[in-house]
């Protein structure tokens, strides 16, 4: 439950490297590094219910913990796969439906602050959340 709340992008680190390892183009890694993101998280047991807004859309996204679902990033890339439960943090665990290559994805409460970790193709980004 300590993800409940809405969250406000503060700053990202290395987000731009991680965009560009992704097959992001330039123009549209320099409006992502600003998109003004903001999450929604409602948990109720297994069960989470996210709204991502930013400045691109705006998307409601639902998920079990240890189901599979579908999800777009916002820049089109399709992935398929999860979210767990490891102690505190969310691990989440999704593929490309491209290329099949893997991105991993962390979300953890540390201090007062959302951090979402993005690992993908060795390449490590962070966005950091304030609560609002």
């Amino acid at each position: 439950m300590a993800f409940n709340g809405t969250w406000k992008i503060e700053k990202n680190e290395n987000y731009e490297k991680f965009m560009e390892a992704m097959g992001v183009n330039v123009m549209k890694r320099k409006l992502g590094a600003h998109d003004n993101l903001k999450l929604t998280i409602q948990q109720d047991g297994n069960k989470f219910f996210v709204k991502e807004s930013s400045n691109f859309r705006t998307i409601d996204i639902e998920f079990t913990l240890g189901v599979s679902f579908e999800y777009s990033l916002a820049d089109g890339t399709e992935l398929s796969g999860s979210w767990n439960l490891e102690g505190n943090k969310l691990v989440g665990t999704f593929t490309r439906k491209d290329n099949g290559k893997v991105l991993t994805a962390y979300r953890e409460i540390v201090g007062s602050e959302l951090v979402q970790t993005y690992v993908y193709e060795g390449v490590e980004a962070k966005r950091i959340f304030k609560k609002e």
